[in-house]
């Protein structure tokens, strides 16, 4: 992976990360209830879920790359369509308060690699992740041992960062990260990556 493909993918990554949902929510809240230090298995569970995303994601392009050159190419304009959605869907969503979670009893880790998992960001973002930022004349092994990396360390500072937005900012935590125009740059973030990539494959394609 070149370095500018891997900076794109790392700017794209922080965008991701940084984009307040149901993952931010929970590292908030146990911190608020439990303390940073034990909030920080909550962080443990999202890099556990991250892990495993990753190699997924690398296992189906791997066998759509395998399979068809065509259905590469269509999963690469699905993805790019998606982060134009994610972002429309983030304008609609700026405005309203942040969510809540019903408190539960359950393990700080298994709690927090359950809303991880169903998370539908995290489910289509690393589908949209691979299927954008994939070589396919590039063995998929050495790809990896650049974007796993990288994906993980930016998941760490960022999911470290919102549970410890509570020691500084309080109950006043959840409203500053979910603030609205916060969100809306996000979104506007994710409308671009989607449009400027899905163009750069329409001029790539053959």
């Amino acid at each position: 992976m070149s370095f500018e493909a891997w900076s794109v993918f790392a700017v794209f990554w922080v965008a991701f990360v940084i984009t307040p949902g149901p993952n931010a929510v929970n590292c908030i809240s146990n911190s608020m209830q439990l303390g940073f230090v034990r909030a920080l298995l909550g962080v443990a569970a999202i890099l556990t879920q991250a892990t495993a995303f990753l190699i997924l994601s690398a296992l189906g392009v791997t066998a759509l790359i395998a399979a068809s050159e065509t259905g590469f190419m269509i999963a690469k304009y699905i993805g790019a369509a998606w982060l134009i959605w994610l972002g429309i869907k983030g304008l609609m969503n700026a405005g309203k308060p942040a969510p809540t979670l019903k408190s539960s009893k359950g393990s700080i880790y298994g709690r927090a690699f359950v809303i991880a998992v169903i998370n539908p960001k995290s489910v289509a973002g690393y589908l949209a992740a691979f299927s954008q930022f994939v070589q396919p004349n590039v063995p998929i092994r050495d790809q990896m041992a650049v974007i796993m990396p990288t994906a993980l360390v930016l998941t760490t500072l960022s999911y470290c960062g919102f549970t410890a937005l509570d020691a500084g900012l309080g109950r006043a935590a959840l409203g500053a990260v979910f603030n609205v125009w916060f969100r809306r740059a996000m979104a506007v973030c994710f409308i671009i990556y989607g449009a400027l990539l899905g163009i750069a494959q329409t001029v790539s394609a053959p």
